[in-house]
């Protein structure tokens, strides 16, 4: 059963009935005017209790995928692989498709696009990159250009919740961790967050829509705030800064695309300073209109069911992606021939890598701990053995684009600062 016009009603299978899950089927009950509702479940723990009727629920994804009368599949759970097969099956049924899953999307975008042009089907996905902010929509509709400079953005609520509690507010990591999955805003699987993954799904989803760029995850770099330490956020306290981390995609003079996900400091004219707890927050910067920013709540079960419910809405009248970046154009190129200026802090004394660095501009060292600031070749992130390790950190510096590299500036012991 297609969606043909803004009459025919939404008839919904639902996959998952988690945090968002239970959000959508709460506010479906708020808007008759959608014309949607839910008819079935499909859930992988029977045994919960739950707040709907016990007879909307079944443990068999078939009951949802075989049901004709089921013209919209929505895809809530955190499995990825079974999500896959969950959607690709949907939409060679010729069910439309909407999925909040960032792992599923950056995994097998190619093929998930594919799949919905030949099967002439909507994929909507607005939930999977910042929950409440349509920035998917905004890429699509109004960036649709070769003017499209730059995008960044607090991407992943959770850790940013999490950096608020240990920055302003003295928690300890755990303690802030445990606090951001009591309250929902955490992965079931935390390293998902804090070491980066989910920021970076969603940054290979946006390359797609921003820059025309299908690629993988693993072909981006990434790290998290696994490995930030005490002095990390000393130095940023001593300096007026903030630490937030960033997903980034840069067109370069170029033209091609510099895009990585790394923690940076912030200055307090940023507008990323202020974003605080499970808030988002992305910057998309064009040729034309100079900076915009978006900001809205980026976890939660309500925020991304809002997201759902939009995209939702966007099905009454046929709405879909026409990548038109990929499509039409000329997609542009990934590169790692850049150059970062960065904070790395080390264990022990004197552990400085040196030759990493084209220019090292300032460094200091205790018995217990060091840290480097200078400037460094992208393409040496790619060794990750270095710098990816417990109890090393690196952080961008505010402004960390460099493209006046000088010649190595040599390492002079004397000017070794004592702390």
């Amino acid at each position: 059963m297609s969606i043909q016009n803004q009459q025919t009603k939404l008839n919904i299978g639902l996959f998952g009935f988690g945090v968002v899950g239970e959000s959508l089927y709460n506010v479906l009950q708020e808007t008759p005017t959608l014309n949607a509702s839910i008819k079935k479940v499909c859930i992988k723990h029977p045994e919960k209790k739950r707040s709907a009727p016990e007879g909307l629920f079944t443990t068999d994804p078939e009951v949802l995928l075989n049901d004709d009368s089921i013209n919209v599949i929505v895809e809530l759970i955190d499995d990825a692989d079974a999500a896959y097969y969950i959607v690709s099956k949907a939409l060679s049924s010729k069910k439309a498709v909407v999925s909040a899953n960032k792992k599923l999307i950056a995994e097998h975008l190619e093929e998930l696009i594919s799949l919905q042009q030949h099967f002439n089907v909507p994929f909507l996905y607005e939930s999977a990159c910042c929950a409440s902010i349509p920035v998917i929509r905004n890429l699509e509709e109004y960036y649709d250009n070769d003017l499209l400079q730059g995008i960044s953005g607090i991407v992943n609520g959770s850790t940013n919740f999490i950096l608020t509690k240990i920055f302003e507010e003295k928690k300890s990591y755990n303690d802030a961790l445990l606090q951001a999955q009591y309250e929902g805003f955490a992965e079931s699987d935390p390293a998902l967050d804090v070491e980066g993954i989910d920021a970076v799904n969603k940054l290979t989803i946006l390359l797609a829509h921003a820059y025309g760029v299908v690629s993988s995850p693993e072909e981006l770099v990434y790290t998290g705030i696994q490995n930030l330490h005490e002095s990390d956020a000393q130095f940023a306290k001593e300096k007026g800064f903030h630490i937030k981390l960033l997903a980034q995609a840069k067109k370069l003079e170029d033209g091609k695309i510099a895009a990585f996900v790394l923690p940076q400091f912030v200055k307090d004219d940023s507008q990323f300073y202020n974003v605080r707890n499970e808030y988002n927050g992305v910057a998309i910067e064009s040729s034309l209109a100079d900076q915009q920013f978006f900001y809205g709540k980026g976890a939660g079960g309500y925020p991304t069911a809002s997201a759902v419910l939009s995209d939702l809405s966007a099905l009454r009248y046929d709405y879909r992606y026409e990548y038109k970046k990929l499509r039409y154009g000329k997609p542009s190129q990934l590169t790692n021939d850049l150059f970062l200026r960065v904070y790395i802090s080390f264990d022990g004394l004197f552990q400085v890598p040196n030759e990493k660095f084209e220019r090292i501009e300032e460094w200091s060292s205790t018995d217990k701990r060091c840290h480097v600031i200078g400037v460094i070749k992208f393409s040496r992130l790619l060794d990750t053995s270095w710098w990816k390790r417990p109890n090393t950190s690196l952080i961008l510096l505010p402004d960390a684009f460099v493209t006046d590299v000088k010649e190595k500036a040599e390492i002079i012991e004397d000017e070794l600062i004592l702390v």
